[in-house]
């Protein structure tokens, strides 16, 4: 195995173009657990770490620019306000070395569905930054997981940077494991109220083959919260509203049985954080006044 280590991005977009199957580490909170159990053996690792933007980050008008290496405690301590969803969910991350070393884009590269960022990513309709000697593209995160442990990267591309609205409104994370820290998720569930434009998204992970939405529960609370002007009046949403959107959320799952918990569990589970979350989420919105752009 070799190791390449660039100083620079261009240093490291040439490096991929000439050695595309190269695995690149920044972090290594899960590239190295693979091959710590020979589960993957690359040709090529790329040391992304002296590159210092990729750990940088932007906080502009409308949008956070987070480079790739960006680890979590970073997100915890200095974007809560920006991007609670986010934040909340990099607390559940592992112990509090890995939140120190792991970020957002080695979640992204592995693609695992288990991984603790894609349901707040999902909820928060983030686009991933993708670059290669060719050019740049941005990957709206809806576009970006096509399969087990796949992503919508071409070989020769790496990720730069995650770009995600600041939060509209409140946003929360709910995760499900064996025991409070150091484990993967069992199920996880993101959920996000967008009062300026009046919908709310969800993310849901290691209950399906990849990363997914609760597409069909997003669009049912999307109209009833219209059609019973819930965004203007701010009235407790009604229990049978609340049972049918986590029903349709366990829904969406297609998850498996596997030595973290049942098929039939994880469903269950993600149903009970859907109801939970919205619960959460609109009371927070109703604390705030309905305050927000777009809601009064």
């Amino acid at each position: 195995m070799d190791f390449l280590r660039p100083a620079s991005w261009e240093e490291a977009l040439a490096a991929k173009a000439e050695h595309p199957s190269a695995v690149p580490i920044a972090g290594g909170t899960d590239v190295m657990v693979e091959i710590n159990f020979d589960h993957r053996r690359p040709g090529h690792l790329m040391d992304l770490n002296r590159i210092g933007e990729l750990s940088d980050w932007q906080v502009g008008a409308d949008t956070v620019r987070l480079g790739a290496s960006v680890p979590y405690s970073a997100v915890m301590e200095h974007l809560r306000a920006e991007l609670p969803g986010l934040a909340l969910a990099s607390h559940t991350v592992a112990s509090p070395q890995i939140r120190n070393r792991g970020g957002v884009g080695g979640n992204l590269g592995t693609a695992s569905p288990a991984g603790d960022a894609h349901p707040a990513l999902l909820a928060a309709g983030a686009e991933v930054e993708a670059a290669s000697v060719r050019g740049t593209r941005m990957i709206p995160i809806d576009d970006f997981y096509t399969g087990v442990k796949r992503n919508a990267l071409a070989p020769d591309e790496l990720i730069r940077a995650v770009h995600i609205k600041k939060a509209d409104g409140p946003q929360q994370y709910s995760k499900v494991g064996t025991r409070n820290a150091m484990v993967i998720a069992v199920c996880a569930f993101g959920l996000a109220l967008h009062p300026g434009t009046r919908t709310v998204r969800t993310g849901i992970g290691s209950a399906a083959p990849t990363p997914v939405r609760a597409k069909e529960a997003e669009d049912f609370l999307n109209a009833a919260l219209e059609d019973g002007g819930f965004w203007e009046s701010g009235k407790i949403i009604t229990p049978s509203v609340a049972k049918q959107f986590a029903q349709l959320a366990a829904g969406a799952c297609n998850p498996i049985d596997d030595v973290r918990g049942t098929a039939a569990y994880r469903r269950h589970a993600v149903g009970i954080m859907a109801r939970r979350t919205l619960g959460w989420t609109w009371e927070q919105y109703r604390g705030a006044g309905r305050t927000l752009e777009g809601a009064a």
